[in-house]
């Protein structure tokens, strides 16, 4: 990382801070699991072309709940021109995700979603701040980050959370809690069934 890198880190990691103290961490949303009330779920994601690290696609999919039928996708090539500083990945996504839901909601506001999952980490951060955190805040929808690799916080290592897996997670529907020294809870393990031995790090909605 050269002084540029350094300096916009800095810039970064001080917008972080500010922007958390807006992250609500408790279910204020108007809509429960058990009462038919969620009705639209979706997801997004950015994916680079092949061999190159600028051009992108980013992606936003709606679907039923609890059906999971496809309602909508959109898709937009972009440019990341930002550089990728690790723990400041919504700084290059985060724009182009809010713009893909913004839009969205203008055309199609009868299908705007109620709850987003994000690829990406959201409360498992280094500053308890990741992607799915950031596009929380700025779109002030219930953000899950579906995070592919573990963040080693907090004392939380790939070896113990492991075992743990292993042990608490034997079917489709079990999770492990990503339980830190601190005792504080920074997201949970599950199995996908499809891959059971792929275990995704999800955190806590945001907000």
């Amino acid at each position: 990382m050269d002084y540029k890198d350094e300096e916009v880190r800095k810039a970064w990691e001080l917008e972080q801070i500010e922007l958390k103290k807006q992250l609500v961490t408790t279910n204020l949303f108007d809509w429960n699991l058990d009462d038919g009330s969620l009705k639209y779920v979706a997801g997004v994601d950015i994916s680079f072309v092949k061999g190159n690290e600028v051009d992108a696609c980013a992606c936003l999919i709606i679907l039923t709940w609890p059906e999971l039928k496809v309602v909508h996708s959109s898709f937009e090539m972009v440019q990341l021109t930002l550089p990728y500083i690790p723990g400041f990945l919504a700084f290059r996504e985060v724009n182009f995700l809010v713009k893909l839901l913004d839009k969205l909601k203008a055309e199609k506001p009868e299908i705007y979603p109620q709850l987003v999952f994000v690829d990406g980490n959201g409360y498992l951060h280094p500053r308890g701040f990741g992607l799915a955190c950031h596009l929380g805040v700025l779109t002030g929808l219930p953000c899950i980050g579906v995070g592919k690799t573990l963040m080693y916080v907090d004392g939380l290592e790939i070896k113990g959370v492991k075992q743990k897996f292993k042990k608490e997670c034997l079917k489709p529907g079990d999770y492990s809690l990503l339980v830190g020294e601190s005792s504080q809870v920074w997201g949970a393990v599950s199995p996908i069934p499809s891959t059971p031995h792929h275990s995704p790090f999800s955190p806590p909605p945001s907000p």
